[in-house]
C-alpha cells in the first residue's frame, strides 16, 4: 500500500471541509460556534494544519447537512469517487445542460490524452 502523506492528505481533506462549509453558506464563526470551539481551530483545519479526527468529520458532515463520506470523496483519487462526484453534480443540472457538461468533458479527455 502506497505511503500517504499525512501534511498533503490533511490539506486535501481541509480543502474539502472548506468548499463544504462555503456551500452551505456558513462563516468558520458560525462553524466553530456549533463546534463549541474557537474560529482558529475551524481555521487550522481548513487550512490543513490540523487533522480532523473522524469525530469530528462527523460533526462537519452534521453541520453541512451531508455525510462525511462525502466529505471524504471530495478528495479522493479513485475513479469511482470522482465519477460520484460528478454525479453528485450533474443531478442538479437539465438535461441539455448535463449534455453539454458531458461533452465538455469528453473533449477535455480528448485533448488531455494527447
Amino acid at each position: 500500500m502506497a505511503e500517504i502523506d499525512q501534511k498533503q492528505l490533511a490539506g486535501t481533506v481541509g480543502r474539502a471541509i472548506s468548499k463544504q462549509r462555503v456551500r452551505s453558506g456558513l462563516t468558520q464563526e458560525a462553524v466553530a460556534e456549533r463546534l463549541g470551539v474557537g474560529n482558529e481551530a475551524v481555521s487550522r483545519i481548513e487550512r490543513g494544519v490540523v487533522m480532523p479526527n473522524i469525530t469530528r468529520l462527523l460533526e462537519f458532515a452534521d453541520i453541512f447537512g451531508c455525510e462525511a463520506a462525502e466529505l471524504l470523496s471530495e478528495v479522493s483519487p479513485l475513479v469511482d469517487d470522482q465519477a460520484s462526484r460528478i454525479n453528485h453534480l450533474l443531478v442538479s443540472l437539465d438535461q441539455s445542460d448535463r449534455e453539454l457538461v458531458v461533452e465538455l468533458v469528453e473533449r477535455l479527455v480528448n485533448r488531455l490524452k494527447t
